[in-house]
């Protein structure tokens, strides 16, 4: 009887626990919210009036037509998108190179690639610094898109997936006549679409709320990505519109984290899971 009723009282713990969590984690956001919908005047005289109406969307509108972020946005869509894009393409064809592809010193190579996961970025942001100046790079969409078009996770990720397909549709498509290219387009590409849509989510994320390269590289007000141009806003804090601005900046930061999150998110599960074919 004892032992039933502690059964009984796991679900009850658990879903409090969740709900505890999820409290936690959720009260920043909520905060952050009802700030960016009040106006800088009754937040300058009480943080708290945000608990209290009227809200006003005073704060978004001052973002779209008299600030600096519509600009950052656009830098970090543009570097963000880019970035996804090619890494998308290199490391669909680097995986299936190291999968499927015999070449000398492959396994070098792949180590090497390995050999990557365990070298921190700021080993080489010096070196990766002084080769930028020197090729006229920095200030410009291909100085912030090239350092991260290729990441190691990225190629050893897609190499592990086209592994897990069974060779027998290479074999299936090579008897039916296919080039290694349409083998590879046509058939395996098609089965990686989990691992690609996951790879392509968590490397727009990234790229998104990169901050490091883009603070070093980037020195133009005008070529500042959005996380470089709200950090230098709260910095400057008392040049800045007020709180409510800010938080607005932040919640207009993060709407497209969110899109891209809720479109993908069947994908991630699924390569998550290891499903490389239904």
């Amino acid at each position: 009887m004892t032992v039933a009723h502690s059964r009984d009282r796991l679900p009850l713990a658990a879903t409090i626990g969740v709900v505890v969590g999820a409290a936690v984690m959720l009260a920043p956001l909520i905060w952050t919210l009802l700030l960016s919908l009040k106006s800088n005047t009754e937040l300058l005289r009480d943080s708290g009036a945000a608990f209290g109406g009227p809200y006003t969307l005073e704060n978004y509108h001052a973002i779209l037509v008299g600030s600096s972020v519509a600009r950052w946005l656009m830098n970090s869509l543009i570097v963000s998108l880019g970035t996804t894009a090619g890494v998308l393409i290199l490391c669909s064809l680097a995986g299936y190179g190291f999968a499927r592809l015999d070449f000398p010193f492959k396994r070098a190579l792949f180590v090497f690639v390995l050999v990557g996961l365990a070298i921190p970025e700021q080993a080489v942001i010096l070196p990766r610094h002084q080769i930028f100046a020197e090729l006229g790079l920095h200030n410009s969409y291909p100085g912030l898109i090239l350092p991260s078009l290729v990441p190691p996770f990225g190629v050893f990720f897609m190499t592990q997936y086209f592994r897990a397909i069974p060779r027998d549709l290479d074999e299936a498509a090579l008897l039916d006549g296919a080039s290694r290219f349409a083998l590879f387009w046509k058939v395996l590409l098609p089965l990686t679409i989990p691992a690609q849509a996951t790879l392509g989510v968590f490397t727009f994320l990234a790229s998104w709320n990169e901050y490091w390269w883009p603070l070093i590289s980037a020195t133009r007000s005008d070529m500042f990505t959005l996380t470089v141009g709200l950090a230098s806003a709260q910095m400057n804090y008392a040049q800045t519109s007020g709180l409510g601005f800010l938080m607005a900046q932040a919640v207009f930061a993060s709407i497209p984290i969110l899109v891209v999150y809720v479109i993908f998110q069947k994908q991630i599960v699924r390569a998550m899971a290891g499903t490389a074919i239904r």
